[in-house]
């Protein structure tokens, strides 16, 4: 049986990356210590999937195994010698970053060093998968020329008309501590497929999503938004009229990519991992679908200040993608989604 290592597997990439996998009859390793509740309070607490996954799953194992200890994944690694890894365990807010910069620093930057080590010395010909972010990028898409529709930003240049390509620069940007750190991961995951040889690639998310995800304010727009209405909370919108817009996958859909490289892997690639245009929503429209589909009215309040380092407009270009995989393409629709969300909160905590 083949067996693969997935880090942050309680979170929501890591989860159901476990839970595509067991279906595909893979022994399933799961890496988690329930960070997000350390990062974001009880609200970000993940040990429900963990709970979840135990009980569903036929061939799921837990380690409760914190990324930064080196010798503790170097340990793993070695007794486990997994024939894939995906490495999604990270501290994942760009707002929340800058204050606890070391331990952001060290989950997504040292962590991912670890990892990395760790698989070369002892499984150097598995292929690696990162979940990267398109905070990488920084503030940079921000200088693209844009214009204005009523409920939306989008991009007024011919050559962005698909979206962000991986050839965007990275460089001479304001990227957050958070978007320092994960582009120290990003590169190193790069080089050690350059340098070693290693089948690694980075998956620079945009808005990754799904019913599994424990969205707070900080960290998954959309979950957080839903959870916002169905609770009636007063979600506040920073900046940029509200007209920001982002596109938004499906963890499935992760996934399925994640699986195909898996089968095909190739040497220190970069893929921008997203929606594209066709799931990408602002939040003024946002609030339209999830009314329609909750029958509730979104409370918000409007604050001038925009986060530091955010994106006015942002989504993926999956020419790339669909080239390199061409059996992959994204299979759910932003509606569907949406409606996951709505159903999978219910289900949950919303009363």
């Amino acid at each position: 049986m083949k067996r693969i290592l997935v880090t942050g597997s309680s979170g929501l990439i890591g989860s159901q990356v476990s839970e595509y996998f067991d279906r595909e009859g893979w022994e399933v390793h799961g890496v988690d210590s329930n960070q997000r509740a350390v990062f974001f309070g009880p609200e970000g607490d993940t040990r429900w999937r963990q709970s979840q996954l135990e009980a569903s799953l036929s061939c799921f194992v837990h380690h409760e195994l914190d990324i930064r200890d080196r010798q503790g994944v170097l340990d793993c690694l070695e007794a486990l010698q997994p024939n894939a890894i995906v490495h999604a365990a990270a501290q994942p807010s760009h707002d929340r970053a800058a204050s606890i910069p070391f331990d952001d620093f060290d989950t997504n930057a040292v962590g991912t060093l670890n990892m990395l080590e760790a698989a070369r010395r002892f499984t150097p010909e598995s292929p690696f998968v990162y979940l990267s972010t398109n905070k990488v990028y920084g503030d940079a898409p921000n200088r693209i020329s844009l214009k204005e529709w009523e409920k939306r930003w989008d991009y007024d240049d011919p050559a962005y008309e698909n979206g962000i390509p991986e050839t965007f620069s990275i460089d001479q940007s304001m990227h957050s501590l958070f978007g320092a750190s994960k582009v120290a991961a990003d590169v190193m995951v790069q080089e050690y497929g350059r340098y070693f040889g290693m089948k690694t690639c980075c998956l620079r998310g945009g808005c990754l999503t799904g019913p599994s995800h424990s969205g707070v304010e900080l960290h998954g727009f959309l979950s957080y938004l839903v959870k916002c209405n169905l609770e009636g909370r007063l979600y506040k919108v920073f900046g940029y009229k509200g007209k920001q817009v982002r596109d938004n996958i499906h963890s499935l859909d992760v996934a399925r990519f994640i699986d195909a490289f898996i089968q095909n892997p190739r040497c220190a690639e970069v893929y921008n991992v997203g929606g594209g245009k066709g799931n990408s929503c602002s939040i003024l429209e946002t609030f339209d679908m999830v009314e329609a589909r909750s029958g509730k009215p979104m409370r918000y309040e409007y604050v001038e200040t925009h986060r530091m380092g955010d994106h006015i407009c942002y989504y993926s270009d999956l020419r790339k993608m669909r080239s390199h995989y061409p059996d992959w393409d994204i299979r759910v629709s932003l509606e569907q989604i949406v409606s996951e969300i709505v159903d999978g909160w219910k289900t949950r905590v919303v009363k």
